[in-house]
């Protein structure tokens, strides 16, 4: 009775439009009442839950995507990937999803990715002769790299609920995150040949691409510091992010100019509006789940998956299944706290790796950015070009489908996830 509560009220608020973070706190806090618990476990829960050192990693990649975002990165990243590109059927399209897999080894956040690119290409596409509706399809797509290609926000999370290594994940996600970014270069080739849509028409030359390089050297520079940082042993996860700040200040204000101390406070209040609520979120599915844990309902879950069958494949669809129906509904990072305990030790119990499990996760729930009702990626897309959420939904589908194949080749084949991994030890 007491999982009827807490689920049946979660989604009465989620149906009622609440904020997910508000409507996961408000489930807990009336299973709470209900079940008899102190009424301070919740706010135990809030305060612990994010007494964390590896979390305060997240505020700190908030706030250099921010920072990036502002300081004319993502416009010279763009230039290098045209140079690459531009002169090629559909490498408007091209360079666009290369500029988003260039931008998310920096931001860590695929709405960060879709604002910070999409804000510059979706008007430079339409401008180019492409269709808005594949403009726009194409930013949100290719932001959801922004949470699989490392760092990535997701990943912390996971890895400080699943008690897995976060440098681990990080260098885990890079060959997936450019099989993913392949894949939807891929259809976004084919569709540009179809559409007739032709490259730049100028001649490409190794003097453009050096030049290209040489003015985005600074902003080319970031993702080798960060990772390198994390795998070279020189400084955690958590410090690259702040690293990831500070660096981003030089190049934005000093090397750039295209900061002004003045541009720093509505920065600043951006980056922590988002932390606040990620932390929210955070907070509130942490003591949702210890309530779920407290019912035994992990438990039963695991024993009702493994009761359909034994076979590994099938259980592992139903789980896909599942994060795929759950990211329609649900934030990211909740989902990742909420079901890293259920699912993980499932996972780990039909011979799947944490690690490659993590990555299952996160592209899985990478998808969600792009699926509607909640998809986040189509909203910041939608909010740039002023399409509606349907029109664009219709749009992401073959980017959907793109993905999704992506997805299954990464579940049976691990060493896409684990190759680096290994070596790296």
């Amino acid at each position: 009775m007491t999982s009827a509560v807490l689920f049946g009220t979660f989604a009465i608020f989620l149906f009622l439009s609440v904020p997910i973070g508000i409507s996961i706190g408000l489930a807990t806090l009336v299973t709470i009442i209900y079940s008899g618990f102190p009424v301070d476990f919740l706010t135990k829960e809030l305060v612990t839950s994010i007494d964390s050192f590896p979390l305060m990693a997240v505020p700190f990649f908030i706030l250099a995507g921010e920072i990036m975002g502002k300081g004319g990165i993502s416009d010279r990243l763009f230039r290098v990937a045209n140079a690459l590109v531009g002169n090629k059927t559909g490498g408007f399209a091209i360079a666009t999803i290369i500029t988003c897999m260039f931008f998310a080894a920096i931001s860590g956040s695929g709405p960060a990715t879709v604002a910070a690119v999409g804000g510059i290409m979706i008007p430079a596409m339409v401008r180019q002769g492409y269709d808005k509706r594949f403009a726009t399809a194409t930013v949100a797509a290719a932001g959801s790299l922004g949470v699989i290609i490392p760092p990535s926000i997701p990943m912390v999370i996971y890895g400080v609920v699943g008690s897995t290594s976060i440098g681990d994940l990080f260098i885990a996600g890079v060959i997936p995150g450019l099989l993913v970014g392949l894949a939807l270069m891929v259809y976004a080739y084919f569709h540009s040949r179809k559409k007739g849509y032709t490259g730049t028409g100028e001649k490409t030359s190794i003097k453009l691409i050096g030049k290209a390089f040489w003015e985005a050297k600074w902003a080319l520079l970031i993702p080798v510091i960060i990772l390198g940082g994390i795998y070279g042993g020189i400084f955690t996860p958590t410090e690259a992010a702040v690293v990831a700040v500070v660096y981003g200040l030089l190049a934005g204000m000093l090397l750039y100019r295209e900061i002004r101390f003045s541009d720093l406070p509505k920065v600043i209040a951006d980056a922590a509006l988002t932390t606040a609520t990620i932390l929210i979120i955070v907070g509130t599915a942490t003591a949702f789940g210890k309530l779920l844990t407290m019912e035994q309902i992990p438990n039963e879950i695991a024993a009702w998956m493994l009761s359909i069958s034994e076979s590994p494949i099938v259980i592992i669809l139903l789980i896909t299944i599942l994060l795929l129906i759950v990211g329609c509904f649900m934030d990211t990072l909740a989902a990742i706290i909420i079901l890293t305990p259920i699912l993980l030790p499932i996972a780990v119990n039909i011979g799947y790796d944490p690690i490659h499990f993590g990555i299952i996760m996160v592209v899985n729930l990478a998808i969600g950015f792009i699926t509607p009702p909640l998809g986040v990626n189509l909203f910041v897309g939608s909010g740039i070009s002023g399409l509606s959420i349907e029109t664009l939904s219709k749009s992401i589908v073959p980017f959907f489908l793109a993905m999704l194949i992506t997805l299954f080749i990464v579940i049976f084949i691990p060493p896409i996830s684990l190759f680096l991994v290994e070596m790296m030890k």
